[in-house]
Parts: structure tokens; C-alpha cells; sequence
């Protein structure tokens, strides 16, 4: 089964590491944060890897072509104004008419993949997406007549669930997508929600985004653990 990872935003919000390179080349621990995802789906058997790269693609281009990757690794330069559903559209040749796995190329779990696929064949819905509990970041005010009750850190457990990528995709999304200009999660995950044709899969472990500076800093931190908690799966 490929694993399609979508590689090609400009990264914004991590300005101070993307202006040189694209987010997902951002090291962590001497290793780009693509070979940390890569290696997530390799120790659970998946080892055949379409990457959508886009922005700054020639830098992973080059990376896939200067170290003998453990993988089959394909790299596919879909644009860089291409938008996220666009870069699924320009990388349907390569999937095939099977099902395939997919992430984002900026965020860790140790989501267990057989689960995942054995919850998205009992629902056989078009996609299954990994739910997740955003990490906690603000301080939250209780406040009664004007005054604090309580100060505290927000509990992880009240922000809701959100979408944490690690996705398992049927080939007829095909029939969702027609241009370069989609977006992923307003144009393909929302109508499919309004068809019943999304499914969740709650994870309950360990999962990080790196969206800024402090994200990464805070991976780079774990990732001097002996076992990162993205390595860690949860069985």
C-alpha cells in the first residue's frame, strides 16, 4: 500500500526555518521532519512513499537522490500554488485504483496504522481521518464578577477533536476532485462529511504538529528521548 504525503505548503508560520527550506526538510535531530514521518509508517510496514512536494521541491528531490533511503520513495513536483486537494488530483496516476495512506508533511503520532485500517474497513467510507486532541497552549481564566477563580493550563480534553492527518483514502476520491485549486479539507473533507462519507478515527495517544517555531523546538526536545513518543505505537 503508498503512503502519499502532502509536501509542498510554504510553510509560513515557521518563516524563520522555511525561508530556506520547505517545512517538511526542516531537521530535527540531524534528520528532516519528512524522514521522521517516513520512518512512522516504515516500522509498521509501509514503505512506498509518493511525496507532493511544491514549494522548494528540488531541495527534497535532491535529498531522495543523495541518500540511499531505506524506501521506495517518489517525489512529484505538483506546483507551488497548487493547493492541497490539487496536489492529491496530480498524484492519481501514481496511487492507482487501490487504497492508500495519507499525512501531512508537519505532523507526528504514533497512531497504530492497522487499527486505523481495520476501523476505516469496518465504517468503508471514501476517508478515514485520524481525530486528535490539539495540545493544550494557552492559559484558561475561570471568572466570576470580575474576578479569577482560577488560573490554569487549558485541558488538552476541551479543545475538541480536530483533524490530525493520517488518513486511509479510497481510490473514488477521484470523484471529488477536478481542479488544482481545491483545498483538502473545505473542498473534498466537507462535502464528503455532508455524504456521510468521512470517517473518524479517535486516536487517543501521542500526536504534534509543527506549525511554528516553538512546535519545533518543543519535537527537537523529544526527539533526544530514547524512544520519541512518536515511536512509541499504540497497539
Amino acid at each position: 500500500m503508498k503512503v502519499l504525503i502532502l509536501a509542498g505548503g510554504f510553510g509560513t508560520r515557521m518563516s524563520e526555518e522555511t525561508h530556506w527550506v520547505p517545512k517538511p526538510m526542516v531537521l530535527i535531530q540531524g534528520k528532516p521532519m519528512l524522514w521522521h514521518i517516513m520512518n512512522i509508517y516504515s516500522a509498521q510496514g509501509f514503505n512506498d512513499f509518493v511525496i507532493a512536494g511544491g514549494y522548494k521541491v528540488q531541495m527534497i528531490q535532491s535529498w531522495v537522490q543523495q541518500f540511499e533511503l531505506p524506501w521506495k520513495v517518489t517525489v512529484v513536483d505538483t506546483g507551488e500554488s497548487t493547493q492541497t486537494a490539487g496536489r492529491i488530483l496530480k498524484c492519481l496516476d501514481l496511487l492507482g485504483d487501490e487504497q492508500f495512506l495519507m499525512t501531512y508533511g508537519d505532523g507526528l503520532s504514533n497512531v497504530s496504522l492497522s487499527s486505523l485500517l481495520d476501523f476505516h474497513a469496518h465504517y468503508r467510507k471514501t476517508i478515514t481521518v485520524t481525530a486528535v486532541r490539539p495540545p493544550a497552549r494557552f492559559g484558561v481564566l475561570e471568572i466570576e464578577n470580575g474576578v479569577v477563580t482560577r488560573f490554569g493550563e487549558k485541558n488538552q480534553a476541551d479543545a475538541g477533536w480536530i483533524n490530525g492527518g493520517f488518513f486511509v483514502v479510497e481510490p473514488r476520491i477521484r470523484d471529488y476532485l477536478w481542479s488544482e485549486t481545491q483545498v483538502l479539507e473545505s473542498d473534498v473533507l466537507t462535502p464528503m462529511a455532508e455524504r456521510s462519507q468521512l470517517a473518524a478515527y479517535m486516536h487517543y495517544g501521542f500526536w504534534a504538529p509543527m506549525d511554528t517555531l516553538r512546535e519545533k523546538n518543543q519535537i527537537e526536545e523529544w526527539a533526544k528521548m530514547p524512544i520519541p513518543p512518536w515511536s512509541a505505537t499504540v497497539v
